[in-house]
């Protein structure tokens, strides 16, 4: 069991172009063309709808990560200049240039004016609480308390507000369950798997007895699932929540954590989903094994899928430790074992569109091609809710615009607190996604023509 390791549609649609210049803004709307048979993200055009100060922000930004001496040592600089500076004088410097690029803003009001322009731009907010936790970190039940009110809330604002239909929030378990009970219950269903049901009924309020766990472990592990049970009772039918995955030594039991989540809310709809890292070797066989417990058990499933982000630590610890490497050996084979958890769900989807969701969450154009190209094929409807697109704020933009100008549901994973909360979760992300941040040259080329356009724009204009 899995717990033993644990066609062109849019000629309607208008476009809104807004062209800024140093000293105008107008807007520009047309009739797009007919879809293409197959995507393209070599337009520069696809960022006119970005201003001025939006393409040299994103430009100094991206020229900065194309450094890997700074995305490397991105952690103690930062900590550096924050010393230097002061917390305010950090704050300033930050605030307009990587935090602008990278968050949607501290409060709910900035918030709101964030997402307002980027449902403006056909996207989707998927809002982000930067909360999580690794061994060696855990704060106790006060901690993990707050950490629950502040997902609430999260749930709160992705729902009262109109920014865009079918919210979506993300979601880790490492900040409301100790990562060290994670790792010891990873452990212990290797040995013996623990029955959804029993999880089920812990969650609405049974004492109950988990073999293995000491009575405070136990105490903690209830305290934990009535947490994310108060998240999901209040999630259900308003808001889906993406499970994120974490490291290959805790994620069979945050899996068998959200399973649990999913045979409770995800009788009528996908409410819960889980997230699958395909550069895993056992990516494909988690997957297969995921279907076919929602089957058995009778709950939809919902399935984030990406490539996965940990490679350089899993690699460092199965070495420390002698195990053989989880990770595939190559970029190919990770490409390779994507597009074939891809190919699985968009079938499954194709025969039960109503039970099972996904969302293809990468950068890769390749994979993202394949995907509209299927579900295309499949007869998917492409604006059903069954499939749909994901990618960071304030990367991979040329790629986002043109999905969501051609009919794709399209989210952007979407960041949100003060600087000092953010920027651990910002550098843990730079470091984690540094082979995608240095690999952003098409998209600051294409934003270095779109700039070559604006200036002679202007010139015209100006003549």
């Amino acid at each position: 069991m899995l717990w033993s390791h644990l066609r062109p549609s849019l000629t309607h649609l208008l476009s809104l172009r807004l062209l800024g210049t140093a000293s105008s803004r107008m807007v520009v709307v047309k009739q797009p063309e007919l879809l293409s048979a197959s995507l393209t993200f070599d337009d520069p055009s696809a960022f006119r709808v970005k201003s001025l100060g939006e393409l040299l922000r994103a430009l100094g930004v991206f020229q900065l990560c194309s450094f890997p001496l700074l995305v490397n040592n991105c952690g103690k600089l930062m900590t550096g200049t924050r010393t230097l500076l002061g917390r305010r004088g950090f704050s300033l410097l930050l605030r307009p240039t990587v935090y602008a690029q990278f968050v949607a803003g501290e409060n709910e009001r900035e918030i709101s004016q964030s997402m307002g322009k980027m449902s403006l731009l056909g996207l989707r907010p998927m809002l982000a609480v930067p909360i999580e936790e690794d061994l060696g970190e855990s704060t106790g039940e006060k901690r993990y308390d707050d950490n629950m009110e502040a997902m609430l809330e999260c749930v709160r604002m992705s729902h009262s507000n109109a920014w865009s239909k079918d919210p979506m929030m993300q979601l880790k378990i490492t900040a409301l369950l100790s990562p060290e009970l994670c790792v010891k219950l990873t452990t212990l269903i290797t040995r013996q798997p623990y029955d959804l049901s029993l999880l089920v009924r812990a969650m609405d309020g049974e004492a109950i007895t988990l073999p293995g766990l000491e009575e405070t472990e136990t105490a903690h592990f209830l305290c934990g699932l009535q947490r994310l049970n108060k998240i999901a009772e209040a999630s259900v039918n308003k808001v889906r929540v993406l499970v994120d995955a974490e490291y290959t030594y805790m994620n069979p039991a945050l899996t068998l954590v959200t399973m649990a989540l999913m045979k409770k809310f995800n009788k009528d709809g996908a409410w819960i989903w889980n997230t699958y890292q395909c550069y895993l070797k056992e990516a494909m066989s988690l997957l297969l094994e995921a279907l076919n417990v929602s089957q058995a058990e009778g709950f939809c499933l919902g399935v984030k899928l990406v490539r996965g982000a940990y490679m350089d630590k899993e690699r460092k610890l199965s070495e420390k430790e002698g195990r053989v490497d989880p990770i595939h050996p190559s970029w190919e084979e990770t490409n390779k074992s994507y597009n074939s958890c891809l190919d699985v769900m968009l079938d499954a989807i194709s025969q039960k569109p109503e039970r099972n969701r996904i969302i293809v969450a990468t950068h890769n154009e390749e994979s993202v091609r394949r995907a509209a190209k299927r579900v295309e094929e499949m007869g998917i409807d492409k604006d059903g809710g069954s499939v749909c697109f994901g990618q960071l704020l304030g990367m991979c933009d040329h790629v986002s615009l043109t999905l969501a100008n051609e009919g794709y549901p399209v989210y952007k994973s979407v960041p949100y607190g003060s600087v000092d909360d953010t920027l651990p979760y910002l550098v843990r992300r730079a470091q984690e996604n540094r082979t995608v941040l240095q690999g952003i040259r098409k998209e600051r080329d294409l934003l270095r023509q779109e700039l070559r356009y604006r200036i002679r724009l202007g010139l015209r204009g100006g003549s």
